[in-house]
């Protein structure tokens, strides 16, 4: 099954998947819940590709869990922060983080 079908489906916790259901997703949310925000800090800490990480933190900013903010003109660089929606999950966080214990 494709992420976006699992966007379309009726469940609750399938559709949270579809935005949050992968073990990268998860370690930029924790991440960003560290205080991390920037590209190159979420490559450092977790260790995944440029492309992998490109495509989630679009996929978070589409979700409306990040907002992309430019911090430099030239060239263009962005922090990636938590919204309120993105804060709204930190109690689903340390639940996994208690029980990974």
């Amino acid at each position: 099954m494709k992420w976006t079908e699992l966007s379309d489906n009726w469940c609750p916790v399938a559709r949270t998947l579809s935005v949050v259901g992968d073990r990268w997703t998860l370690l930029i949310l924790r991440d960003c819940f560290l205080g991390l925000s920037r590209f190159e800090q979420f490559i450092e800490s977790s260790g995944m590709t440029r492309h992998i990480l490109a495509e989630r933190l679009k996929r978070l900013v589409e979700a409306g869990i990040l907002e992309r903010r430019q911090y430099s003109a030239g060239p263009k660089r962005y922090d990636y922060v938590l919204t309120e929606k993105g804060q709204e999950l930190a109690p689903a966080l340390l639940t996994l983080k208690d029980w990974g214990k």
